[in-house]
């Protein structure tokens, strides 16, 4: 064996051998200098310039206090009550901790958090040693953020018990082996410990400091240095390395996903699942041994500038720990995130004499490279180019309408949804912006070209935020196009990045390295409609909805203590241009008779329903009879359900059913395991169901637009109200 590889199997099996170890008691953790600083900063823009200015004081740090406990440990699992009252004193003093720049108290608990942590995850490895009588009548809460904190440590010790108890019975309910059970469970709270004890002083302070800034709004943050990196390759969707998305399991730095075109796919010499254990700089370099790294360390490491040369140390997926490992060079390219672009496809859809062509373009994001565009780099990557490109290639395609789908996407630019939205009503007001001032300012594209004039629909979700409400409820006002699904997020504020290091103006010694502060994602205005309503707090309805598995009460902005409240101001002057109330009704009743029939979306929504009424569940039996009788009745109903499904095909019903082979994947019996622990092909496979799931709304998103353009086409007078404005802009643009 060469003396590299030994080195490796015996750094792996230090790494995979802490079942046995004894856990090190983790560092404490203290403040960096400049983080003192940077929270005075930060304080000084936030009661000055804010939307919404607050002062620092005692009220403000109760809140901070809250919010930071919270944050720390949210189900009250840690923490004693007697913890809570040795910090009581500090629950007015967390201004003082922030003017002052003196961070030792916050630090203070968040190292006793880790303490008890550390102590919970070490009772929880002894109680596998014993045993559980599953006979007894016993239950476990598991939601216990509205639960009072434990008064003693017999209570906290009884209270991991049954955490504990119910983790292996889970594990048991699946068929697993006690000796597998105790493998699997001793496993996941080493890698609890594991992972709290790669925490840094950065994430201690940035904790911390979203305590303050989400005290003031919900939508401002601190960024540390590395988090506002990963911001800004969000925005510009492309960054400099070798085109693998990485994930960490067991230790290991795990390929999740190769991107296509990037010099780890084109090697030829990586795959998924393929792990990377070390990393050198250079073609001659040694590789540094990464196993039990942190991922964003690995990742500071496989990253690097442009045309340089990075050497990574693989373990094949295939292999086991004792595995030979490959050593491969790799060039460094820049790397375009290509799956967060937006994409093109087709669904051909049958109508009842014709088959309907639509044209979907789904967005993740709205997304621009700022530095790009800046320096005046004409093929900057941007949402609203590609948009248009795509909008291009579907017309030479000839599809009858175009749907924009906007699930899930958060939103991004501003000013992209500004000029998305020309794209497809030209020239005109799009949004309106309201600063602290109480001064109005609207937004629109002057010199804008209509891209497509035809028909169109957008579909949100609860997941749609910010520039997505932006662009439906522009669509929606001018009577441009339908909106499908369900109600928006409801974020109506905008957002400006604050850049901590540009406001450094100490002095330091020649050649010192310059402290990195971070930067502050503040909330600076308010936008509203052009009809003077705002998406804040209510979001965007859609004309017809479609079904949803979303909880309003803890998903969207009116699950926030300290939203802003829906406001209106003064219309803008904007033409609508068109009138959807005739072609909705007709639309309605189309959709209603469609999915009564459909058994798709019948079994969606007796999932959604299910759904539901699991969600009140805060509580489960530990008695392994109890949990049985309820495991084999979901099982009964899945396979009920395939039963029907069967026979409907040997009825003649050749339909594919993806939503029912998907939710027969999602309703599969829980086997026990987090993420994490199921293998990675298991992993992408749930992935996969979930997305197939999604397309059962999105393919009745698409027949209710298919049905628009066959009523269109079939009913001139129709047509002619609901698009007329944008025919008389079209003859004025030429």
């Amino acid at each position: 064996m060469k003396k590299k590889s030994f080195v490796f199997l015996i750094s792996l099996g230090l790494a995979l051998s802490s079942l046995a170890a004894a856990p090190e008691a983790p560092a404490l953790l203290k403040p960096l200098p400049q983080q003192g600083l940077a929270a005075t900063m930060s304080a000084q823009i936030l009661t000055r310039h804010h939307y919404k200015a607050q002062p620092l004081d005692d009220a403000m740090s109760e809140k901070i206090f809250d919010r930071y406990l919270k944050s720390l440990d949210p189900e009250k699992l840690f923490f004693l009550q007697s913890d809570i009252d040795q910090f009581a004193a500090a629950r007015t003093k967390m201004d003082d901790a922030i003017g002052t720049q003196d961070l030792a108290t916050p630090f203070a608990m968040f190292n006793l958090y880790q303490k008890r942590a550390q102590e919970r995850m070490i009772y929880a490895r002894e109680l596998l040693d014993g045993s559980f009588d599953f006979t007894d009548k016993e239950s476990y809460r598991f939601s216990r953020e509205k639960e009072p904190w434990v008064k003693t440590e017999s209570e906290m010790r009884d209270l991991w018990r049954q955490r504990v108890k119910n983790d292996w019975l889970r594990l048991k309910l699946a068929g697993t082996t006690d000796k597998v059970i105790k493998t699997t469970l001793a496993k996941r709270y080493d890698n609890s410990l594991s992972r709290m004890n790669k925490l840094k002083s950065e994430d201690v302070f940035q904790l911390f400091m979203n305590a303050y800034a989400t005290s003031v709004e919900p939508h401002t943050n601190y960024l540390g240095p590395r988090a506002s990196e990963a911001f800004d390759i969000s925005m510009r969707l492309s960054l400099v390395g070798i085109g693998a998305v990485l994930q960490e399991r067991d230790e290991l730095i795990t390929i999740r996903e190769l991107v296509p075109g990037g010099p780890a796919a084109r090697s030829g010499k990586l795959k998924v699942g393929d792990r990377i254990v070390g990393v050198g700089q250079g073609a001659d370099s040694s590789p540094v041994d990464v196993i039990g790294w942190r991922l964003d360390d690995a990742v500071d490491l496989i990253r690097g500038k442009k045309d340089t040369v990075v050497v990574l140390n693989v373990l094949p997926a295939a292999a086991g720990p004792d595995g030979k490992t490959q050593t491969l060079s790799l060039v460094r390219n820049k790397i375009s995130m290509e799956q967060q672009s937006a994409k093109k496809s087709i669904m051909d859809i049958k109508q009842a004499s014709t088959t309907r062509r639509i044209g979907v373009i789904t967005l993740p994001t709205f997304y621009q490279d700022f530095e790009a565009r800046a320096r005046g780099d004409k093929d900057f990557k941007s949402v609203t180019r590609d948009v248009a490109r795509l909008l291009a290639e579907l017309k030479k395609e000839k599809v009858d309408g175009v749907m924009i789908d906007l699930r899930d996407n958060g939103g991004g630019s501003l000013a992209e949804a500004v000029e998305l939205t020309s794209l497809f009503i030209g020239p005109g007001p799009v949004v309106q912006q309201r600063n602290s001032s109480g001064d109005v300012r609207v937004e629109s594209e002057r010199g804008a070209a209509v891209a497509w004039d035809g028909p169109l629909a957008v579909l949100i979700n609860r997941g749609s935020a910010s520039a997505s409400e932006i662009f439906a409820a522009a669509i929606q006002d001018y009577g441009r196009g339908i909106i499908l699904g369900e109600s928006s997020f409801g974020k109506g504020t905008v957002q400006t990045m604050v850049n901590l290091d540009k406001m450094d103006r100490s002095a330091r010694l020649p050649g010192a390295d310059k402290p990195k502060y971070g930067e502050l994602k503040m909330t600076v205005a308010q936008f509203f409609r052009v009809n003077g309503g705002t998406t804040q707090l209510r979001g965007v309805s859609p004309d017809i909805g479609l079904a949803s598995f979303s909880d309003n009460e803890s998903f969207g902005e009116s699950s926030y203590d300290n939203a802003l409240p829906w406001v209106q101001i003064k219309p803008a002057n904007y033409q609508v241009l068109g009138d959807m109330k005739e072609l909705l009704p007709l639309l309605q009743i189309r959709h209603e008779s469609r999915v009564a029939k459909d058994r798709d979306y019948q079994l969606l929504l007796e999932d959604i329903k299910d759904f539901n009424v699991q969600r009140k569940v805060k509580m489960v039996s530990l008695n392994e009879v109890e949990r049985r009788a309820e495991r084999d009745a979901r099982a009964l109903k899945t396979k009920e359900r395939e039963a029907a499904r069967l026979a409907d095909k040997g009825k003649g019903d050749k339909k594919t059913t993806k939503a029912e082979q998907a939710a027969a994947k999602l309703a599969a019996q829980d086997d026990g395991l987090q993420a994490n622990e199921r293998s990675l092909a298991d992993e992408l496979a749930a992935e996969k169901a979930r997305k197939d799931t999604r397309d059962v709304l999105l393919d009745e998103a698409a027949h209710i637009l298919g049905d628009a353009v066959d009523l269109l086409q079939s009913n001139l007078k129709l047509a002619d109200q609901v698009t007329p404005g944008l025919a008389r802009k079209n003859r004025a643009a030429q």
